[in-house]
C-alpha cells in the first residue's frame, strides 16, 4: 500500500555520514516535532536525479524555509558512502541539503515506493517523489509517473502545492 496524504510516516532507519563515519538515524528522529521535505529518487549519480531533481532543491531551498520548513532530506537507495560523496559531488551538502541512504530499501518499501529496471541494474530503488512532511505527517505528496520524469516532485513543483 502506498503512503498517502494524511498518513503518518512508517519509523525505519535511515543512514547518513557523519564527521566520524556512518550514523544510524531514525525517520522519527528526523521528522517528529518538525516541518520537513523528503524527496527520495530512484539512485545517486543518475542521470535526472543529478541533473534535475537534487539542482531542483539547491535552487528552492530558500523559500522552503521561508515557508517553515526547517529541514530538506534527499533519500535514495544507496549507503551513506555513495550518498554523502554525491552531496558533495552535487553541491547538495554545502546547500544543507541532508543526504540520508536507505541502503536495504526499508523505508521505501514501508513506504510502497519501490520500482525496479532491471535492465538498468536498478532493483527494489524509490520512485521520483517529494512530499511535506509536518510532526510526522504527510501533508503533500507528489509521486511522478515516470522515473526519469522530474516535474511535480521538483522543489518547484512542491512549492507550488504549499
Amino acid at each position: 500500500m502506498t503512503i498517502s496524504v494524511g498518513d503518518k510516516l512508517p519509523d525505519a532507519m535511515l543512514v547518513k555520514m557523519g564527521e566520524e563515519g556512518p550514523e544510524q538515524i531514525s525517520v522519527s528522529t528526523l521528522t517528529e516535532g518538525r516541518n520537513v521535505v523528503l524527496f527520495g529518487l530512484p539512485g545517486a549519480y543518475t542521470g535526472t536525479c543529478t541533473t534535475a531533481h537534487v539542482p531542483s532543491f539547491i535552487r528552492t531551498k530558500d523559500q522552503f524555509m521561508e515557508r517553515g520548513v526547517d529541514e530538506i532530506i534527499c533519500v535514495s537507495v544507496n549507503d551513506p558512502f555513495v550518498m554523502g560523496q554525491w552531496g558533495e559531488d552535487t553541491g547538495a551538502t554545502e546547500a544543507g541539503i541532508l543526504m540520508v541512504g536507505d541502503p536495504a530499501a526499508e523505508f521505501t518499501k514501508a513506504l510502497g515506493l519501490t520500482f525496479s529496471a532491471p535492465a538498468a541494474g536498478l532493483i527494489d530503488r524509490s520512485q521520483r517523489y517529494a512530499m511535506l512532511v509536518m510532526d510526522g505527517e504527510v501533508k503533500v505528496l507528489n509521486i511522478e509517473d515516470s522515473p526519469g520524469t522530474c516535474e511535480a516532485s521538483a522543489g518547484e513543483g512542491l512549492l507550488d502545492e504549499m
